[in-house]
């Protein structure tokens, strides 16, 4: 789930995004499929289930996208991805957005050329252990061993840490988030590390689920969000403002409930605006009027999707917290439909 900065790949990375040519609308619609890059499986945010459909936060968001664009939610190929195989996966066109849990970083964004299009879950690195390992902080860590993904800004989070903290560790190298549950709950590391919403997650599928607990501390800032190539900002666009849909449709009060009552035309200008019922933002995009609608129609608005798939009311059970609309303290928040 986490953020590969192998020197090599971002190189080879970088050299295939300038190659990416701008049409990426055009051929979504050509196609009549959403190509979406998710994680290998992390319940909550992405994973298919016993029947072999994805679902989860992340996947909502490509459907919504699919929805808005091609009319069809299930329109979409999930094709999952790695820490190490999601940034070329992007730039060498197997795959039209990547929605993976993935930080929006500098060298990513200018040294990669990729665009990402809005934050979707505000995170911050963490710890878990087992109960009986008898911590209840991170800074008593000291010679513990800890499974992490290498070649990762969580390995370099991780060393800065124990560093600053004058402690040691001994990394126990792993690639995708069910190597380390192995390598994790088979006793090989003490200590599992990446962004706290991941470790939520992976906790929620243990059956002693009670006997493990995330540490305190959050050791870095973790701005998670979907991303596209650099050069399409006609695509960038599509995909930065069905984000930006969900967000506002929370804000406004359109819910999944009252959504075709309020397709239909309210007093508010903003609602209208979004729904499609005044104005001509979908014009705008190269698509119709109801984009937005059948964005929100998916799963609803933004907090509908948290809560369903990572809310409180989940076994994974994350708190709104920073994730939280801007007028409810939280960083959650849309520019105007206007």
């Amino acid at each position: 789930m986490k953020k590969s900065i192998f020197l090599g790949t971002l190189a080879a990375a970088g050299l295939v995004a300038g190659f990416a040519t701008a049409g990426t609308l055009d051929d979504v619609q050509a196609n009549g499929v959403l190509k979406c890059g998710v994680s290998t499986g992390l319940v909550g945010f992405a994973a298919p289930d016993a029947n072999g459909v994805w679902e989860g936060f992340d996947v909502s968001f490509c459907r919504s996208v699919a929805a808005a664009v091609l009319g069809d939610s299930d329109a979409v190929e999930f094709v999952p991805t790695t820490g190490k195989t999601r940034f070329t996966a992007l730039a060498s066109g197997e795959i039209d957005m990547l929605a993976r849990n993935t930080t929006w970083t500098f060298s990513r964004d200018v040294d990669l050329k990729f665009t990402f299009i809005g934050v979707n879950y505000y995170d911050g690195q963490g710890f878990m252990v087992r109960k009986d390992l008898g911590v209840a902080s991170a800074t008593e860590l000291d010679g513990a061993t800890v499974c992490i993904q290498t070649g990762t800004t969580t390995e370099l989070n991780l060393a800065d840490y124990f560093r600053a903290n004058g402690m040691s560790y001994e990394p126990v190298p792993i690639e995708t988030n069910a190597e380390a549950q192995q390598q994790y709950l088979s006793g090989a590391c003490d200590v599992y590390t990446t962004d706290a919403s991941g470790l939520a997650a992976t906790r929620a599928t243990f059956e002693d689920a009670d006997e493990h607990m995330l540490l305190p501390e959050i050791i870095s800032k973790e701005p998670l969000g979907p991303l596209v190539r650099h050069g399409d900002d006609e695509w960038a666009d599509v995909v930065r403002w069905t984000l930006n849909a969900l967000v506002s449709a929370e804000e406004l009060g359109v819910t999944s409930a009252n959504l075709a009552e309020m397709s239909a035309g309210t007093d508010n200008p903003e609602i209208n605006r979004l729904l499609g019922t005044e104005g001509s933002l979908g014009d705008m995009l190269g698509l119709d009027a109801d984009w937005a609608a059948r964005a929100i129609a998916v799963a609803g608005n933004y907090g509908e999707v948290f809560e369903a798939n990572i809310g409180e009311g989940t076994a994974i059970g994350l708190s709104r917290g920073l994730n939280a609309q801007w007028a409810q303290g939280g960083l959650i928040y849309s520019p105007p439909f206007r």
